[in-house]
């Protein structure tokens, strides 16, 4: 896609969050009890990057909705996706560290990303698997056990969990792509799954040829020494 293509794309994709966010506003003046416009306006808000009026307007709204414990929830979980995509790792943490049954699983997930984006990658594994128990089948949940599990070196088992996303999703280019990495550390037959990754992926699988070109160095050097 050309650059001229994608500025296209950003100035479509701005127009759309703008208009929803004049039909969220619109919402909220006619429907003032309704808690899930202030959620959907923030999520609107950050789309465009106003990190500090999503923060104002869902502070605004857990006071309003403060006697509804399923709004307060939700918001907690809005107020965290906030912090999130504002980088504030520590605060979004805060949050999602609120969350009660209905949200917890997700919540941890987010938690788990939070350590992962800092470089904590065995903290980020322990909320990833705890969130695993609650929801054991969730794609995005095993992407980060298995994320993580390869940050830290456990290959075998970083396999297994990708093994489990390939058997739900057999083109997922990410899975694809870091499982051929596990395979060819483990001496195991790699290049089908960097075929699938290059196909199914091609920016993903042209991003990681850095990792690949290390991990051949790695391989390289543990042959040799065995030799």
């Amino acid at each position: 896609m050309t650059e001229e293509k994608q500025a296209g794309h950003r100035a479509a994709a701005k127009q759309r969050s703008e208009a929803l966010v004049h039909r969220l506003v619109q919402q909220i003046t006619s429907h003032p009890g309704d808690f899930e416009p202030y959620y959907e306006l923030a999520t609107a808000l950050v789309d465009l990057q106003s990190y500090a009026q999503a923060e104002e307007l869902l502070m605004k709204a857990l006071g309003l909705f403060a006697e509804r414990p399923d709004a307060v929830e939700r918001l907690h979980y809005g107020l965290g996706n906030v912090y999130y995509a504002a980088q504030d790792y520590p605060k979004a943490i805060a949050q999602f560290d609120q969350l009660n049954a209905q949200l917890k699983g997700a919540g941890y997930l987010m938690i788990a990303q939070s350590h992962m984006a800092n470089g904590d990658h065995k903290r980020a594994l322990a909320f990833a698997l705890t969130a695993l128990a609650s929801q054991p089948q969730d794609l995005a949940t095993l992407q980060v056990v298995a994320e993580n599990l390869l940050a830290v070196g456990d290959m075998a088992q970083a396999g297994h969990y990708y093994d489990q996303i390939l058997s739900q999703d057999a083109q997922n280019g990410p899975a694809n792509f870091d499982r051929g990495l596990v395979a060819m550390v483990q001496g195991e037959p790699y290049a089908a799954y960097f075929a699938r990754a290059k196909a199914a992926d091609p920016q993903y699988y042209a991003k990681g040829q850095k990792r690949l070109t290390e991990i051949e160095k790695f391989v390289d050097a543990q042959r040799k020494k065995k030799e």
